[in-house]
């Protein structure tokens, strides 16, 4: 990714950012959303507002993919009162060698990933009214990747909560279930036009 200089002004729920444009493939670029490089107070705010969202389908069990949503899982977490989120990871460390995975590819990632849940954490979410929350949603790989690792450990996935949801590609990818996602702000992809970087979608 390669920095085009260029910023975007989104609205985050009741929150307005600027985020910077950046290159993803020649002539394309996304506003890039990262939530380790927001403050503590942004996130708390965006975390209320998207567990409002998602109460009333009266989650038990927050998951959330590793990394960047994890921060999205703890405020989700806190602001629905539960005291306990479920993480499904990317790296696979020594306690993950028997653990569910499920392949996945993401937009902002340059190399095939795969999902992981530790398998001493499946009683979590199994059986359980579970929602899934990242940060952003594009092309739709790794939510569509994390459902499928939910349900298989026996979830029952009730609602998709997002911070942002990107473009319209992910919509196709994940198909019924583009139903169950809740987003506090969209953000458009953007082309190169004659005018500058254009939104698109």
């Amino acid at each position: 990714m390669t920095s085009t200089g260029a910023q975007f002004t989104s609205r985050l729920g009741s929150q307005t950012i600027d985020l910077p444009l950046v290159e993803v493939a020649p002539d394309v670029a996304i506003a890039l959303f990262i939530t380790f490089d927001r403050g503590i107070s942004t996130l708390q705010t965006a975390g209320r507002e998207l567990a409002e969202r998602l109460g009333p389908l009266e989650p038990e069990v927050v998951a959330t993919n590793a990394t960047c949503g994890i921060p999205v899982a703890i405020e989700v977490s806190r602001a629905l009162g539960l005291d306990d989120y479920v993480v499904l990871q990317k790296t696979p460390k020594i306690h993950l060698s028997d653990a569910y995975t499920e392949p996945l590819s993401s937009m902002t990632t340059d190399r095939d990933q795969a999902l992981r849940l530790d398998r001493a954490r499946q009683p979590t979410v199994a059986g359980r009214r579970t929602v899934l929350v990242d940060d952003v949603i594009s092309t739709g790989g790794s939510i569509t990747a994390g459902s499928r690792l939910l349900r298989s450990a026996g979830a029952e996935l009730v609602g998709i909560g997002l911070l942002f949801d990107e473009g319209d590609e992910w919509r196709g990818a994940l198909g019924d279930d583009a139903a169950l996602v809740h987003s506090l702000g969209h953000l458009p992809v953007f082309r190169r036009g004659a005018e500058g970087w254009e939104p698109i979608g």
